[in-house]
């Protein structure tokens, strides 16, 4: 059995890992690297045949799990892909907008480097297109929480809720190998716990093998009061300062938390009643992926639908479709609510309204998630004056606000109290999706608690658990 990692190695975004185990080729998750130190890595040959591959299994939708898949079908790969039910949805309209973002973007690119007489550093061409996407969109097959997957008569796959996003997974796999039976359990991305509307993550009882997400290795996250407040009081402070409030928004449970908490405070009627936009396509759909699949829920949330209140929307709330209706948000006068991706501000209508505000001292930029090392969220976040957006420099005079609890990660605390409740000592334990110092910091901490071998894997690294 042979373990080879293939992203999210001491950095956080390009989950993939190999495992060549009972006699096949098992490939979970393939992630897009959004960092602009990896950037290059998308590009890169796929470093084994990817016709070789005999089935994926997707811990959950975000395009840093799923992002290089329509790339992979275009060079080979032809296998079934297996996840759940809302993943397989939110899939097909992640990678979706991912295309024709790839096809835009190089669009753009190819006009501004034409204007300014030079060449970037990568292909001035999609890395994928829609078309692309069109061919990989029928390999996905759903598999249920709970449900045994037999990928043969040695391997099987357990998919559990991981509470990080709608339809997110851990995966437990099942290997029988020379008259032994071992698991190996990959965490995907590991969700807080009560957070509104979806489970807790799941917590298990033993795993041979451990593969596990370090985001916030190093942090916990910022003791602080309820998120309502929080946004209570950064919407009313840019409504007396009279700029927009700009929230660049993940499509995918982060928009759908926003307007859970808007309409609350709405309802309340602790903030005015502004008018406010969902400016983000994907996000839309992403809404009606939720309205489907409420077997998702916790149960505070069905509780609220069994009253008969909605979980999202409000008076004054605009889900916007269509450029031209983004285009028009900009002739408004007064203040507004913006909420548009992408999250990270690496790509998407964020751009623009940002180009529009960030100069505006009445402004407010209202970060709630994690900004990655080497995106403009993180440059925002970490207080630069000076910004580049679509090839040209931006003073940054806006407000810059974070709201915390809104992650969809456990803290390091929470990280912590997942793996303590395995009852028994793994034999080894891998760290990944985290940024060097804090995947190390997990490990070390994981090592004294277990005593077991804790390895933090480089690019491409391969392991023999045999």
């Amino acid at each position: 059995m042979k373990l080879q990692f293939l992203g999210a190695t001491r950095q956080v975004t390009g989950s993939s890992y190999l495992l060549e185990a009972g006699g096949i080729r098992v490939l979970i998750d393939c992630g897009l690297y959004q960092e602009r130190a990896y950037l290059e890595r998308n590009w890169a040959p796929w470093p084994v045949p990817p016709s070789s591959i005999d089935f994926m299994l997707l811990t959950h939708a975000h395009l840093d799990h799923t992002g290089l898949i329509p790339k992979l079908r275009a060079e080979g790969f032809d296998a079934p892909i297996f996840t759940t039910p809302a993943s397989v949805e939110l899939a097909e309209i992640i990678l979706t907008d991912a295309g024709h973002i790839q096809e835009e973007d190089a669009r753009f690119k190819q006009s501004r480097h034409k204007r300014e007489g030079r060449k970037g550093p990568h292909p001035v061409r999609p890395l994928y297109t829609s078309a692309d996407v069109k061919e990989a969109l029928p390999l996905f097959k759903t598999v249920r929480y709970g449900e045994t997957l037999k990928l043969n008569k040695r391997v099987s796959a357990v998919f559990h809720d991981a509470g990080h996003i709608l339809g997110s997974s851990m995966i437990e796999l099942t290997i029988a190998e020379n008259d032994t039976t071992r698991t190996l359990l990959f965490s995907g991305d590991i969700g807080q716990r009560d957070k509104p509307i979806i489970r807790d993550p799941t917590v298990f009882d033993r795993a041979d093998y451990v593969v596990m997400e370090s985001t916030y290795g190093t942090r916990d996250h910022a003791a602080s009061s309820p998120i309502g407040d929080q946004l209570c009081d950064v919407i009313n402070a840019t409504v007396e300062a009279g700029g927009n409030v700009l929230i660049p928004t993940f499509a995918v449970e982060r928009a759908q938390e926003l307007m859970y908490h808007l309409r609350e405070l709405v309802d309340e009627d602790r903030i005015p009643h502004l008018l406010a936009f969902l400016d983000s396509p994907m996000a839309v759909d992403v809404t009606e992926v939720f309205r489907r699949h409420t077997d998702c829920f916790d149960e505070e949330a069905l509780a609220v639908l069994e009253s008969g209140v909605g979980l999202f929307g409000f008076p004054g709330m605009t889900l916007v479709r269509s450029s031209r209706e983004s285009k028009a948000i900009n002739r408004i006068r007064g203040t507004c609510i913006i909420m548009a991706g992408s999250g990270m501000c690496t790509a998407g209508r964020i751009k623009h309204h940002l180009v529009r505000n960030v100069s505006r001292p009445e402004s407010t930029i209202v970060f709630v998630g994690y900004q990655a090392e080497g995106t403009l969220g993180r440059e925002l976040v970490s207080g630069q004056r000076s910004v580049r957006i679509h090839g040209q420099h931006q003073e940054v005079n806006a407000r810059i606000e974070q709201v915390h609890g809104l992650s969809a990660h456990a803290d390091r605390g929470g990280l912590l109290e997942w793996i303590n409740g395995l009852k028994g000592t793994p034999q080894r334990v891998f760290i990944t999706h985290g940024e060097e110092k804090g995947a190390k910091s997990l490990a070390k901490d994981i090592q004294e608690r277990w005593g077991c071998a804790v390895d933090v894997p480089e690019y491409r690294s391969t392991f023999d658990l045999s």
